[in-house]
């Protein structure tokens, strides 16, 4: 015999029926809307505080459903502040691991996209707390778009993390082929997730405000001010910018040692900035920056240096291009797609530092390189706006519901 009862609070209250096992299932329309404004629950697997790529990811896709009139939730790991861009925030008990708060499974997140009954459910980054969302919207008959941004079994490899290094591909399958769609940021994370076998694949890179990010910066007295600390007598500065994190390989750095005229500058911070201290002796640590701070930092640099070799795109990359800042990369992963040698940047080959440092020599070398590669690289990364990538992420949306409907009929 099966059971209906009204879950929720306030006015957000949805009609459920549960199964004599326990199953939950909504009493939902016969179709969801596929025009006009959405309900879209958003179980992230980081948020605010936390700032990393996919909290960066997951704010200015709220922005954008915000900005369009779209109603939205968030389920993240907590401590979490209690709303964004008008959109509440619901926290779930989490455990903290290398200084990234985990989200562990609980039953909120099945209780709140019942009460919040969303057309869709958008996993950012799921692994653990998004393998309870997808299970959950399944539940729910909710339609799900999962977005793959943390390459999860690199990381594990990389840290010798045994058994997860060992199963986490299966994971992620399994997780993903759960999901409606999976949205890949780079053509090199495409092909990884083809490899392993994880089905409906689709394209959706990063967005960049280039408004903010933008050599005019350079003129300002703020960053005038912060080249001159920086390179007091006209260095040439080379900067990393992003988490210090293990995997983040920004210790190679140290194969920049002895260049001469080059002054190193990073700029993050994370578990593996003690070490880095260490170990880069001459760099200047600029700790953790964001908004204009952040962009004031990235207008002082006359080279950005990416030295991740498993980035499922390198959003870091986009900021420098529309600073004017020409780029050198690893050639592996999501720098593949950003970075076109000899035009906005150099891509060196990904496990030789001697490469690295001849590459950061030659544009060190000749300035005249450097200005004509970041005019270029701001062209090329101008049109990538939030606005545009928001809006391909709602059609992406909507073409799931599409399809829902037509097999429901």
């Amino acid at each position: 015999m099966q059971r209906e009862s009204v879950v929720g609070a306030g006015s957000e209250l949805a009609l459920v029926r549960q199964d004599p096992a326990g199953t939950v299932s909504p009493i939902l329309p016969a179709s969801a809307p596929r025009s006009g404004k959405l309900r879209v629950a958003i179980v992230a697997e980081s948020f605010l505080p936390t700032g990393n790529g996919v909290t960066n990811s997951v704010c200015r896709v709220l922005d954008h459903l915000a900005s369009q009139g779209h109603e939205a939730v968030v389920i993240c790991p907590g401590p979490a502040p209690a709303s964004f861009a008008g959109f509440p925030v619901v926290g779930v008990p989490s455990f903290s691991y290398r200084q990234f708060p985990v989200g562990m499974p609980s039953s909120k997140v099945l209780r709140t996209l019942s009460g919040f009954r969303p057309d869709i459910v958008h996993l950012a980054s799921p692994f653990v707390l998004g393998a309870v969302g997808v299970t959950a919207a399944g539940q729910l008959g909710v339609p799900t778009v999962a977005v793959f941004q943390t390459d999860v079994p690199a990381f594990a490899a990389r840290h010798h993390l045994g058994v997860l290094a060992s199963t986490a591909w299966r994971w992620v399958r399994r997780i993903h082929s759960q999901a409606d769609l999976t949205l890949a940021p780079s053509s090199a994370a495409m092909r990884e997730l083809r490899a392993h076998a994880v089905p409906r694949l689709a394209l959706w890179q990063r967005g960049v405000d280039s408004d903010r990010f933008h050599p005019d910066r350079r003129a300002t007295p703020a960053v005038r001010e912060l080249t001159a600390e920086l390179a007091p007598n006209g260095e040439v500065l080379v900067g990393y910018v992003g988490r210090l994190a293990t995997e983040k390989r920004v210790q190679r750095l140290a194969a920049l040692g002895g260049l001469p005229n080059v002054r190193l500058v990073i700029v993050g911070d994370g578990p593996h900035r003690r070490t880095l201290e260490r170990t880069l002796r001459n760099a200047t640590f600029l700790g953790w920056r964001d908004g204009d701070d952040l962009a004031d930092a990235f207008a002082a640099l006359d080279l950005f240096v990416h030295t991740g070799t498993s980035e499922t795109f390198g959003q870091t990359l986009q900021e420098a291009m529309a600073s004017g800042v020409p780029v050198i990369a690893p050639a592996a992963g999501g720098p593949l797609d950003l970075v076109t040698p000899g035009t906005n940047g150099l891509l060196y080959a990904p496990e030789d530092d001697d490469d690295l440092r001849r590459c950061v020599q030659s544009l060190a070398d000749d300035p005249e390189q450097r200005r004509w590669m970041g005019a270029a690289g701001r062209v090329g990364v101008q049109r990538n706006t939030w606005d545009l990538l928001g809006e391909e992420l709602v059609a992406h949306y909507r073409g799931v519901l599409s399809t829902r409907a037509v097999v429901a009929s």
